[in-house]
């Protein structure tokens, strides 16, 4: 049985100390990971994730995801190597395409189709992987040379060809999934998908057998790295009850997604039961699909927090 990973993404900041407190207690909990985000209204990624190192031993740290159109390759280039350098090495850079529309009008940047937003990954990873190979600016070289100050550069020498922090890219689409699969050290599958005639953001949830085939479409693309990647899942929602229909109606009802009662409790992007068949979800996931890599919501960390321990005793 493989070695699984957990991490929670960020939802909300309230003081210093508070977010401290958090990241400390997932640490204790098991978690491997805190993401953060790249959405208007919630806190700026890289300042978040180097004060959640900060506040704890181990803990990795990293962005799900990046919106690559919201970044400019050599001032995201100096943000992953300074977070790098700042969390002693323990950052995970992911990258996706971006999907809401309202964010990018609020922002002042402008929408593009899939098609050019995927160009726009595809490129800012190649760009960021020739930034971090270089030893820094020529124009700064003698500065450097007088001073004796080293090129800023990544810590890490896993992801972008060997060049930097671990790649994450995630998503459902097919150009997305094929850039994964060539590119990255995590192949995110992101469980949504937009909603035909409603505004872009609008998502559904993946079924369990559109998701085996979306695997199935990257690891084709993959080919010989499938089984040298990380496969990583993004759960939606984490509900701990004795009563797994009755919560999957309740859930249905609640949020308006259009799946069966059966549907739901068979995506692996949704997590309800006890612990134990939360527990045994995960390991049949890993059967079915490759997941290996877990991410829960904020509001859910400590009620997933004793998953992952049954989790690890049951596979050992």
């Amino acid at each position: 049985m493989p070695e699984f990973r957990f991490a929670y993404n960020i939802f909300s900041l309230d003081s210093p100390e508070t977010f401290a407190a958090t990241c400390r207690r997932a640490e204790q909990h098991g978690y491997d990971t805190v993401f953060a985000g790249d959405h208007l209204g919630i806190a700026s990624p890289f300042p978040t994730l180097v004060a959640a190192a900060q506040a704890t031993e181990r803990l990795a740290v990293g962005t799900l995801v990046l919106n690559a159109p919201f970044w400019n390759p050599a001032l995201l280039a100096r943000e992953i190597a300074t977070t790098d350098l700042l969390t002693g090495g323990r950052l995970e850079v992911g990258l996706g395409a971006g999907h809401m529309k309202w964010e990018f009008d609020a922002a002042g940047i402008p929408w593009q189709p899939f098609g050019e937003r995927a160009d726009q990954l595809e490129s800012l990873i190649a760009e960021l992987t020739e930034l971090f190979a270089a030893d820094g600016y020529e124009q700064q070289a003698a500065l450097r040379e007088n001073f004796g100050i080293p090129a800023l550069r990544p810590v890490q020498r896993t992801g972008f060809g060997g060049y930097g922090p671990p790649l994450i890219v995630g998503g459902t689409g097919d150009r997305i999934l094929r850039i994964a699969a060539r590119t990255a050290d995590v192949i995110g599958i992101a469980g949504a998908f937009q909603v035909p005639g409603q505004p872009p953001g609008t998502l559904r949830l993946a079924t369990a057998a559109e998701t085996a085939e979306r695997v199935r479409f990257a690891r084709e693309h993959a080919s010989d790295r499938a089984d040298q990647v990380r496969w990583q899942a993004l759960s939606q929602a984490v509900v701990v009850t004795d009563d797994r229909r009755a919560a999957a109606e309740e859930f249905l009802a609640r949020s308006g997604q259009t799946m069966t009662v059966d549907e739901l409790l068979d995506t692996p992007f949704v997590f309800i039961g006890t612990v134990e068949q939360m527990a045994e979800q995960i390991l049949a996931n890993h059967d079915r699909y490759g997941f290996t890599y877990y991410a829960v919501h904020g509001p859910y960390m400590d009620a997933f927090a004793p998953v992952i321990e049954r989790v690890r005793a049951l596979s050992g």
